[in-house]
């Protein structure tokens, strides 16, 4: 009997319902990946930090997530889903905890570290339950719905913290306590999730730090990393260093809208991520890298015009980018590997992603001492935008040589029925 379609004894969940829980987990941890951020500039006030500071505490959060991306970020293949989400998200309860409790930067830089450590536990096995709990008719919803909860996740936290940041001067006291209930609560319930796959041995061996993509992966895997690397750089940029450039460099008084800016691109990421389930993976990619030159030019031109209304433009198109080419790899990355590495293959795409999304952040931090935020910001997009030209090249050819290849294959196929009939006709 399928252990996926159905109620195990009133204990386990069915399919649907396990799915609908990875998805709400998925949200739930990124709204915790980007709740920080628009807190950020109220932290520097009372603290007392650095534009600097503030990004060695966005990286570390990254070095914590790619710490366990590289260690226990393939585990759940071989423990099964269930355990390791559990323990990612109690782990992630734990950060939100000593957020609620922080009392100066150094608590600061312990609970981004132990957020990444939870967001890098549970990456692989959210990605790879959506996957194992899609509905059998729409087996691409699971790397959809991993892109949208993605995004939808970082619009949420970023949004709701944002306007908390204008009605209170400690939002930190709100929706920490909120999410480490929410954490633990979830956990609860993830233990109700079935396991689609049998447990099988390596669990030990698969802790050795390493990334690990399957040949019969690869070619797909590397010829997505150009617009990986491009769309996760312009997410670090909004994440890193958006609520600062909105304050000094637009000189925008409202206080939610650092947040609200991140909580823009984000939506429309989600809104890409839709946009690009209607169309094959190439030409969603294609699009999206499409977008993200056309975005970056827009943020550039907004640092000039120092317009509001250019930034909201070019953050929206950005977005729509981002979620195009996200949602466009993985679906390509999921079809091209087997459901036992799948785990393992999606670590290392997000190994990829969030090394993006931290060093460009991290080097723009440093630049920042002594080239001003306004220049450093300028230097950031132009970056963006060279690797958004050259995402776009790679993936107008890739959709070329698609349709090279199909079109070989509709003419073979048509040779082979003409064939086929001159057999049949009599002499």
């Amino acid at each position: 009997m399928n252990v996926l379609s159905h109620l195990d004894n009133g204990r386990r969940l069915g399919r649907r319902a396990s799915f609908v829980l990875l998805v709400c987990a998925n949200v739930l941890m990124m709204a915790n990946a980007s709740a920080p951020s628009p807190i950020y500039p109220l932290y520097r006030e009372r603290w007392g930090y650095s534009v600097t500071m503030l990004t060695v505490i966005f990286a570390v959060y990254v070095a914590g997530l790619l710490g366990a991306l590289l260690t226990v970020g393939s585990l759940s293949d071989h423990l099964g889903r269930g355990p390791v989400l559990v323990a990612a998200l109690l782990v992630a309860a734990t950060s939100t905890a000593i957020f609620w409790t922080a009392d100066g930067v150094e608590a600061l830089l312990i609970a981004r570290v132990v957020q990444g450590l939870a967001t890098g536990t549970a990456t692989g096995a959210l990605a790879a339950g959506l996957v194992d709990f899609a509905p059998e008719e729409r087996p691409q919803l699971g790397p959809t719905m991993t892109a949208l909860a993605t995004s939808t996740g970082m619009a949420i936290g970023a949004g709701v913290v944002g306007l908390l940041v204008q009605v209170t001067t400690r939002p930190d006291a709100y929706v920490f306590p909120f999410l480490t209930l929410a954490f633990v609560s979830l956990a609860v319930l993830v233990l109700a999730i079935p396991e689609p796959h049998t447990r099988r041995a390596g669990g030990l061996a698969s802790l050795r730090p390493r990334v690990r993509v399957p040949r019969e992966a690869r070619p797909e895997f590397l010829a997505s990393v150009p617009v990986i690397v491009a769309a996760w750089s312009v997410t670090g940029l909004f994440l890193a260093l958006a609520p600062s450039l909105v304050t000094t460099v637009l000189h925008v008084g409202f206080g939610a809208a650092g947040g609200l800016s991140i909580a823009v691109l984000f939506l429309a990421n989600s809104a890409g991520g839709g946009w690009a389930a209607r169309h094959t993976p190439r030409v969603a990619t294609l699009l999206g890298a499409g977008c993200l030159v056309v975005g970056s030019a827009g943020l550039a031109a907004d640092l000039m015009l120092t317009s509001v209304v250019v930034f909201v433009i070019g953050s929206v198109i950005a977005g729509l980018g981002v979620g195009l080419t996200f949602t466009g790899t993985l679906r390509v990355i999921s079809a091209a590997t087997s459901a036992k590495a799948r785990s393992e293959v999606f670590s290392a795409a997000y190994v990829v992603s969030y090394t993006a999304l931290s060093v460009p952040a991290l080097a723009a931090g440093l630049l920042a001492r002594w080239w001003g935020l306004e220049m450093t910001a300028y230097l950031y997009i132009g970056f963006v935008t060279v690797l958004s030209v050259i995402a776009a090249v790679h993936a107008g050819r890739a959709q070329a040589h698609q349709r090279t290849d199909d079109a070989r294959s509709a003419t073979s196929a048509a040779g082979s029925r003409r064939h086929a009939r001159h057999a049949r006709t009599p002499c």
